[in-house]
């Protein structure tokens, strides 16, 4: 976001230039990524994290440059805010109030209310909106903003659209409360309803979209229909216009979850819901008020009705936390005294109070507008990025003598190891995806994340694969063509009511990658010249997956074609250990190409390593050199093309020929004689003894045997 230096210095006088200041705010966490302009233009390119909403304003940023030079900072202000007599009304007939037992009253507004509480305000969800403050200005004037408002909110690349509207945006951008103004004398039966909306209620909103809303959806309503949704945007049939006389400005504080939830729902993110999705400051409902009431009578004039209305059914206070100094030394090591911790927590608006002998302890009370800040650790976060990181002496962990082996730790090395001998490099992809990519690479049970970066991140990863396929189409979007990856991790899933963190373990590879590798093995269509090259390469990449199964323990390896859809059918295989399937694997599909825009071919293996852990290491025994001379002997076939060498293999296996070491397809054979739906096959078994040299009537009796299997499964044998 983009924030003015000029305006950052309205509050706190700092003796340092921007450049200075740029690097001063970076080293503690508010990073400034660049800047333009000159002078009172300058304006920082800001990169905020989205757990503190405190500092995506001017305001905020400026209460950091304060603690950073321990200066003092300047108190925004507008005019005597005080609730008086309207906020005792509001709470006593203002809607809603605690009840002894804990929950929550609603009494509604007479219809004729006090002259000192100039709006009725209904909360009917209290839980909420536990606090939602007002303010009315009568008879003003609807007109451009003034230069020095136009021109702030310019330099943000925000857009002046009237005094009133732009003072909503500029107290945003200077304090981070997010307020909205209403055309009051369009606000039908003179009220103001916080409620859920009713299923298939509709709303207008400012952008022009009617929406229609679920049960799920909590709006401000009049007395006939919704007039906003709430946290995210307002509605289009009260909005301001250059008619309007009578206004309405709210500011309330709403639950992040229900905002969240309905900003996704209707596909709206606005600079108000980014803000109320991370939470806002319970404190500030009233202050944002008076300030944009403040510049819209400076500018449009009007009449200031009443105190402020403040409805508040609870109150969002941070439970404090117990710091000791132990501790921080601990973590952080240096010489951080009691006094020097107490003095940093101070600058930063920490309320703290010593405990115990000798400033051992202090209990710290959390300001309001950092809800970031719940555990011990937390703290004493905020305490090293303010002393400064760079302060503290390099040091290594003490080191007790044992050394941790971690579980599966010598074959996740194996793993790794030999992916890195097949030429893959290791990668990392993000543990967030999003829900399209969940479903479209696992039927798993998602984890929905409470406070996503955005859409497409807002689930934990159920697969590898979506961060995989991301990961080689950025690589082929900047000409790197011959690519191989492999990353190894966990994914997140639910079973049932309990969370799984699975491992697993994902290769990808380009086919110019694939091409470029080991020469091909595979065998030749002698009818066509040799296959297609997506299809040998296939054959290629299995090896390699073969090549990372051989590691561990198995009786038999087989493979079916029985994978995911993203795969490509005619391309793709699951591989099984002695009949439990360990991983699938295979070209991506065309239409998954599509959608990813990928500029070639690529190819993808989901390895499940909690399998292979669970099966171990294969153990390497040494085995002398034969003795006595191999047998080859050759079968050729016509099949039907629904029968697969992996059935004729299986049949083959199948007999218990202990002197059967191998048995591979050599050759294929489709057209000429062959007729459609058929193809010939070159059949080749090595028959072995460790004991004595086969004798013709063997080999042919266990011949015989092969083809007989082999004729079982419709096969005819050529002469």
């Amino acid at each position: 976001m983009k924030l003015s230096a000029s305006w950052i210095r309205d509050f706190v006088d700092l003796p340092v230039d921007d450049h200075r200041l740029a690097e001063d705010l970076t080293g503690v966490g508010i990073a400034v990524e660049g800047s333009s302009g000159s002078g009172a233009d300058t304006v920082f390119e800001m990169e905020i994290g989205t757990n503190r909403p405190d500092a995506m304003n001017h305001y905020g940023v400026a209460r950091e440059a304060a603690a950073i030079y321990d200066l003092p900072l300047k108190q925004l202000s507008a005019f005597s805010s005080q609730p008086s007599a309207a906020r005792q009304t509001a709470a006593a007939k203002g809607d809603s109030f605690p009840r002894p037992d804990g929950t929550t009253q609603v009494v509604p507004f007479p219809s004729d209310s006090s002259p000192s509480v100039p709006f009725p305000i209904t909360v009917e969800e209290p839980q909420l909106c536990p606090r939602f403050s007002a303010r009315v200005i009568r008879r003003t004037t609807i007109q451009p903003s003034p230069e020095k408002i136009v021109h702030r909110l310019q330099l943000l690349d925000q857009r002046p659209i009237s005094n009133a509207v732009d003072a909503t945006n500029y107290v945003l951008w200077e304090m981070g409360k997010p307020t909205h103004v209403f055309d009051m004398d369009l606000i039908e039966g003179g009220r103001l309803i916080i409620r859920k909306a009713k299923k298939g209620e509709k709303l207008k909103t400012l952008d022009g979209v009617e929406r229609t809303l679920t049960s799920e959806d909590l709006v401000l309503a009049d007395a006939k229909k919704p007039v906003g949704l709430a946290g995210v945007m307002g509605g289009y049939d009260t909005m301001i216009t250059d008619k309007t006389k009578n206004i309405l400005i709210e500011s309330a504080w709403w639950d992040p979850v229900t905002v969240r939830k309905t900003s996704r729902r209707h596909g709206i993110h606005t600079d108000a819901s980014h803000r109320f999705e991370r939470g806002a400051d319970f404190e500030s409902t009233i202050l944002s008020c008076d300030l944009v009431a403040a510049l819209i009578l400076k500018s449009g004039g009007g009449e200031l009705v009443g105190d402020v209305i403040d409805v508040v059914s609870r109150h969002i206070d941070q439970a404090p936390v117990m710091l000791r100094v132990t501790e921080v030394k601990r973590i952080l090591g240096g010489d951080l005294t009691g006094g020097h911790i107490f003095h940093i927590l101070k600058k930063l608006g920490f309320g703290v109070i010593p405990e115990g002998q000798e400033d051992a302890e202090f209990r710290v009370q959390i300001p309001s507008w950092r809800l970031d800040i719940e555990r011990e650790i937390d703290v004493i976060e905020e305490i090293a990025r303010l002393h400064g990181y760079d302060k503290f002496e390099n040091t290594l962990p003490a080191f007790s003598g044992a050394v941790v082996d971690l579980p599966h730790s010598a074959m996740d090395t194996t793993f790794r190891e030999r992916s890195l001998a097949l030429g893959y490099n290791e990668a990392i992809s993000l543990t967030f995806i999003s829900h399209a990519d969940a479903e479209q690479c696992s039927s798993a049970t998602v984890l929905e994340l409470e406070n996503p970066l955005s859409e497409e991140a807002s689930v934990m990863r159920t697969s590898l694969a979506p961060g995989m396929i991301n990961m080689l189409a950025w690589n082929l979007n900047r000409d790197a063509d011959d690519v191989r990856l492999f990353e190894m991790g966990r994914v997140y899933e639910m079973r049932g009511k309990e969370r799984a963190e699975p491992a697993r373990a994902c290769l990808g590879a380009t086919l110019a990658a694939v091409k470029n590798s080991l020469p091909f093995s595979g065998m030749l269509d002698v009818s066509k010249g040799p296959l297609a090259a997506a299809a040998e390469a296939f054959r290629s990449f299995k090896g390699d997956v073969e090549s990372l199964l051989s590691s561990f323990s198995y009786q038999e390896l087989s493979f079916d074609r029985a994978t995911a859809e993203y795969f490509h059918p005619g391309r793709s295989a699951r591989a099984l250990m002695d009949g439990t399937v360990v991983a699938q694997f295979g070209q991506i599909a065309d239409t998954i190409k599509s959608q990813r825009k990928l500029r070639q071919d690529v190819f993808l293996a989901e390895i499940d390593l909690e399998k292979l852990h669970a099966r171990g290491l294969r153990a390497v025994r040494f085995a002398s050199l034969a003795k006595y001379p191999a047998v080859e002997r050759d079968f050729s076939f016509v099949f039907s093309d629904q029968v697969e060498f992996e059935t004729m293999r299986r049949a083959v296996m199948g007999l218990g020929i202990r002197q059967l070491r191998e048995f591979k397809p050599v050759e294929i054979f489709r057209g000429g004689s062959i007729e459609a739906g058929k193809y010939s096959i070159l059949l080749r078994a090595r028959l072995q003894s460790d004991e004595a040299t086969l004798r013709d009537e063997q080999i042919a009796q266990w011949s015989e045997k092969m083809v007989s299997a082999l004729q079982g499964l419709g096969g005819v044998q050529r002469a």
